[in-house]
């Protein structure tokens, strides 16, 4: 099924989005703001409100610059990457798992990293804003691009990027592998802000990110900044992630960059700057959860809290993603994370609602086979879908990333994790 030409999705009152900008409660980032009401913060999800695009913003991070345009949102698949279960906008389970009451989570999913089994999920192709968990992307690409002992010096530009920021100094010489560590311990904007340069600007990096997306057999996610900041047009799905997160989960680079706790940000001495050290603000690993391996926090006020968390226990490894979720009436992100993944391991193996190996049809974007630890698939060339339509999917994001470029970084006010 094609999405009209121009069409904007109607929020869960019904109205355009576009026209919803106060409809939406604000997530408090400081005392200073009042508690919103309860009331707002759950989304009834029953009637795939974000079938075609995410729920209303809150603020103008998402407004076009003068003369410019929303993009139209991507086109939804005739069957869904999954399967016809995946479909579905409310909690899809087998009679084995019990999903926790105290996920609150809009979309949310829990699979296997190795198998791709897909265990449960909420609205698992609902379009949501991803916040920082896109960073996987760009830490995936940079992995494949990038020398990890390859320096760049920092500049202004990259030290003094919008939103959250490990600290990383002008002047200073940084690895590739230092910045990836601030990319995915403590949501380094500023390390993102870098290895995009490193990897031929912004422009050429949000075209590989959405390539990159493409190629894992994303079909509801378009990015146009790669660090998370809200953009015009920019989304994903929990099914999407899970397919990033399980690429990401079985590299054994990135896994030991997720997993570690500490972590050193090299100085300079003639520059005379000391060398710092930073934390991993993951909490499902600093909570001691049973088998953490790591995952990735984030937010901002459109999006929400997002999460992704990765366990394994005894050679099983889980994964789960939650996006647009809040800390009001409801446990922190990885504590409903942790809830889904322990559902997850009390489900017994070989237990799957759905496949992450299944692709959509209604959809010609070439899509590359996952090669994992447990699938004996032939690397030979690019994997076509059945019943092609003119593929205005990804590729749409990437056709306007030129004149939407200016549009990326405007997200002011926000914090990031």
């Amino acid at each position: 099924m094609l999405a009209p030409a121009g069409f904007i999705a109607p929020s869960a009152t019904g109205q355009p989005a576009q026209f919803m900008q106060e409809a939406a409660p604000t997530e408090p980032t400081d005392s200073n703001h009042d508690e919103p009401s309860p009331d707002l913060l759950r989304r009834d999800t029953s009637a795939c409100p974000f079938r075609f695009a995410p729920p209303p913003p809150v603020d103008s991070s998402e407004v076009p610059t003068p003369g410019a345009t929303s993009p139209a949102p991507l086109p939804v698949p005739d069957i869904p990457a999954g399967g016809t279960a995946m479909s579905e906008c409310d909690v899809i389970e087998g009679t084995s798992f019990k999903t926790p009451e105290e996920v609150t989570a809009s979309s949310w999913i829990v699979f296997d990293v190795k198998t791709g089994d897909v265990l449960a999920a909420k609205d698992p192709h609902g379009r949501y804003r991803p916040a920082s968990v896109i960073k996987v992307l760009l830490a995936l690409v940079a992995l494949e691009e990038l020398d990890l002992k390859k320096s760049v010096r920092a500049t202004y530009e990259d030290a003094a990027i919008e939103g959250s920021r490990v600290g990383i100094v002008e002047g200073v010489e940084y690895s590739v592998e230092t910045l990836l560590t601030g990319l995915l311990l403590n949501s380094g904007n500023d390390c993102g802000h870098a290895l995009s340069r490193m990897l031929g600007g912004m422009d050429a990096t949000v075209e590989k990110v959405n390539a990159k997306a493409a190629q894992l057999g994303a079909t509801d996610t378009r990015i146009f900044n790669p660090t998370g900041l809200d953009a015009p047009g920019q989304m994903t799905s929990a099914f999407d992630m899970a397919l990033f997160f399980r690429a990401a989960f079985s590299n054994p680079t990135y896994l030991n960059l997720s997993g570690l706790q500490l972590a050193k940000i090299p100085g300079n001495k003639e520059l005379v700057v000391d060398d710092f050290d930073i934390a991993n603000d993951n909490q499902l690993l600093s909570s001691g959860f049973e088998g953490a391996l790591g995952g990735k926090t984030g937010f901002t006020d459109d999006a929400r809290h997002t999460f992704a968390g990765v366990a394994e226990r005894n050679g099983r490894r889980l994964g789960t993603i939650l996006l647009d979720t809040t800390v009001h009436e409801a446990p922190r992100p990885w504590e409903q994370a942790a809830g889904l993944l322990e559902s997850g391991f009390d489900t017994p193996r070989e237990t799957s609602i759905a496949s992450l190996d299944t692709q959509a049809k209604g959809d010609e974007t070439p899509r590359i086979p996952f090669f994992g630890t447990d699938k004996n698939t032939d690397p030979s060339g690019p994997m076509q879908t059945e019943n092609s339509w003119p593929a205005i999917g990804i590729g749409v994001g990437i056709a306007v990333v030129v004149c939407l470029a200016a549009v990326i970084t405007v997200a002011a006010g926000k914090r990031r994790r």
